[in-house]
């Protein structure tokens, strides 16, 4: 992702009201999104720090990702978490054909059934760096996906962003219905690490409950 919206705001929301910006609620529901995994021991820390305050999150996966740690995947799927398509080999929707970023969708589609263990019927996409094409968009409606953008941005995938500067950016943006994005990646791990379990314990002591999108 580079495109920095912390807080997603409203204008946004509205003019492209065809994604899934938020989910509002007035139960203190918020939704736990992290991209580009699975990585060993990165996503199975994630999972463990969720089981912690029994946590359900909803995580879009790399398809080559996918390809290569089956198990991790396959582990997000057995311990309740949600699983969506972020594309074969995380490309930009912006600098891709339609039909290459299409096949990049089918091809990521491809792993998650063959790699799940059991029938997953899972139809939620995220476009990396949030850049998709109009025509991209409407075709992938048309098969069913949801695409699922975000409402609080962490950046913990950015180098020159402190992981106190991290930790601000949600807890001071969360409310009730957010859509927060992380990333279970080795570049954002430095501030993931400091980040999750403090949002964590932040979200339980306020009254939040961390649910999977679906």
């Amino acid at each position: 992702m580079d495109i920095l919206w912390i807080k997603t705001n409203r204008i946004i929301k509205t003019i492209f009201s065809n994604y899934f910006w938020d989910i509002p609620n007035s139960d203190k529901k918020v939704y736990l999104t992290f991209d580009d995994g699975p990585i060993p021991e990165i996503t199975e820390w994630v999972l463990e720090q969720l089981k912690i305050y029994n946590c359900k999150a909803t995580f879009f996966c790399i398809g080559n990702n996918i390809e290569k740690h089956p198990e991790i995947f396959n582990k997000l799927i057995a311990e309740g978490h949600a699983v969506g398509n972020h594309t074969f080999n995380h490309v930009k929707g912006w600098n891709t054909s339609n039909k290459a970023y299409l096949k990049e969708v089918e091809q990521c589609e491809e792993e998650i059934q063959k790699n799940a263990s059991k029938n997953l019927q899972s139809k939620l996409f995220r476009p990396p760096y949030g850049k998709i094409k109009p025509l991209q968009s409407r075709k992938l409606r048309k098969l069913g996906y949801k695409i699922i953008m975000w409402d609080v941005l962490s950046a913990d995938y950015k180098k020159e962003i402190s992981k106190e500067k991290c930790l601000e950016n949600v807890l001071k943006n969360v409310e009730s219905g957010s859509i927060i994005v992380f990333h279970d990646s080795i570049k954002a791990f430095r501030n993931l690490e400091y980040v999750l379990p403090k949002t964590l314990q932040f979200l339980s002591e306020n009254g939040y409950r961390c649910e999977r999108i679906d």
